[in-house]
């Protein structure tokens, strides 16, 4: 049964493909998000996608569950200070992969506060869990239901402390 599962899974990630993601703007001022530029736009930008944290084999089989049902981001800006760090911190000790999203660009900070609803930094989302503003207590009890380890496994390897992801140009 587990064997199977396993294949399964193994089928359904040889198929998947990183797709490319537009940002265009229209003659009239709207922007488009679409996965090939809009034709006759006056401004087209590709988006950089890719600091999604990948599925390691080395991970234990519980955190890349979690990882696939809960995956984690945290919202950070370039000068959070030791707050971010302490997030980061956390999320890094215990081994859990991780999305960081730096907010410099007042797009990004907008759609930050549309979706959050909130405007409190370091953030972070477990699955569709937001956890606003840092308190570790509650941090660990979100990761714990999802499924997460509460120590570093011994086989994964830290992320660096001052990671911070630069936006994409």
């Amino acid at each position: 049964m587990r064997s199977a599962f396993l294949l399964i899974c193994l089928a359904m990630l040889t198929n998947a493909q990183a797709a490319e993601l537009y940002r265009s703007i229209d003659k009239d001022g709207k922007v488009h998000y679409s996965d090939s530029p809009l034709i006759g736009s006056e401004d087209v930008a590709k988006l950089n996608l890719g600091n999604e944290p990948v599925p390691d084999e080395n991970l234990p089989y519980e955190t890349r569950v979690a990882m696939q049902n809960f995956p984690v981001t945290l919202y950070s800006f370039p000068d959070c200070g030791s707050v971010c760090a302490d997030a980061r911190d956390l999320l890094n000790k215990r081994g859990i992969p991780f999305t960081e999203k730096s907010l410099v660009k007042k797009e990004d900070i907008d759609a930050f506060h549309a979706a959050s609803g909130n405007s409190l930094l370091p953030s972070a989302t477990v699955g569709k869990t937001w956890l606003k503003g840092f308190l570790a207590e509650q941090w660990n009890s979100e990761l714990d239901i999802a499924g997460y380890p509460k120590s570093l496994p011994s086989i994964y390897r830290l992320r660096p402390a001052a990671s911070a992801v630069q936006p994409a140009q």
